[in-house]
């Protein structure tokens, strides 16, 4: 889903902001939440990570039109101690309180070296790099993970279909590490827990059970412990409240972040990661179907680079979204149609 789309329209990031913002305050979202959520879309549209774009502005557009998520929270901070913060996100999306607790989070991290977000009672959070990228940008080493109420249960986890409820299709929870560099690129792992992604489902994917079996208990692991620390950790089973209220806000999100300076010189750790990117560049064959060896992030930065000056490519898939949106909302599509 994330590969570059062959046929495309070029959009000026401007004018996507512009879309993005404009459809959200059609069902009711003042603009500052507006502007959040579309920011961080956005960015991911920069980044080539086209399944958590500005795709995704039609389906959750629908779910605030249809109840299933709350077009005006009351987003409350709920607990918080010199180290942690707890926010209730009253059944919203999970962007705009995620990032509330993450700037609590890193600037307890900057008073006490570590600093940790939580938020409760929210939906989808999109892509666990943007909170990650906001600790990095500030000094700090990222960590976060979101988890889904119920999960373990069929049809809770947040991964897809899972035919047959086979363990090693076990959930799918975003995870993020964002650690910097200082020349080379930041190492940013953004991804998901699962080693399948959630289209990848029939018997040439169950051979791999038995083929690779250390790789999906692993990848059950990761989803384990994301159930716990992006939601049990939370507190979103202390009450039903916000659930019944609004079907879909029914997840939690974390975020940690780590004073790089409280432990050792920025500078130093710095070095380092530039490093472990340089001597893997040079040392390692690339993976098949790849021309270099890169770590995390490298590919994302240079499409972010590439989209800003070029415009960003808008496949098949972003304008038929983009389409349905206009249809209902009446928000002229971000790019000038033929």
């Amino acid at each position: 889903m994330n590969r570059p789309p062959e046929d495309f329209v070029l959009v000026q990031e401007a004018r996507l902001l512009a879309y993005a913002t404009a459809c959200f305050e059609k069902v009711g979202l003042v603009s500052e939440h507006a502007a959040v959520i579309s920011r961080l879309l956005v960015n991911s549209d920069l980044r080539g990570v086209r399944s958590h774009g500005s795709r995704t502005v039609n389906h959750y557009c629908q779910a605030f039109e249809d109840g299933r998520l709350n077009p005006k929270p009351e987003i409350r901070k709920v607990h918080e101690t010199p180290t942690s913060v707890v926010y209730d996100g009253d059944g919203s999306l999970g962007y705009w309180p995620m990032v509330m607790a993450t700037e609590d989070a890193i600037a307890k991290a900057k008073e006490v070296g570590i600093g940790m977000g939580l938020v409760r009672g929210i939906g989808h959070y999109g892509s666990a790099g943007h909170y990650t990228r906001m600790c990095m940008d500030e000094g700090c080493i990222g960590f976060s993970v979101q988890g889904h109420r119920n999960a373990g249960r069929h049809g809770f986890d947040g991964g897809g279909p899972n035919p047959g409820k086979h363990l090693g299709y076990f959930g799918n929870p975003p995870i993020s590490f964002a650690i910097p560099a200082e020349d080379e690129p930041d190492l940013v792992l953004d991804a998901a827990t699962c080693i399948l992604a959630d289209y990848q489902r029939g018997d040439e994917y169950e051979d791999l059970f038995s083929m690779i079996p250390a790789a999906f208990f692993k990848s059950i692991g990761y989803g384990a412990v994301a159930a716990m620390l992006g939601g049990g950790l939370t507190g979103f089973t202390l009450s039903d409240d916000t659930w019944n209220r609004w079907p879909n806000g029914r997840q939690g999100g974390m975020v940690l972040a780590i004073h790089i300076d409280s432990v050792v010189p920025e500078a130093v750790f710095r070095a380092e990661t530039d490093r472990l990117a340089h001597d893997i560049r040079t040392t390692y064959t690339p993976m098949p179907g790849t021309d270099r060896s890169l770590l995390p992030g490298a590919i994302e930065e240079e499409r972010l680079h590439l989209h800003r000056a070029e415009g960003i490519r808008y496949g098949e898939m972003e304008q038929t979204a983009a389409r349905a949106a206009n249809a209902r909302l009446g928000v002229p599509v971000p790019w000038d149609e033929e």
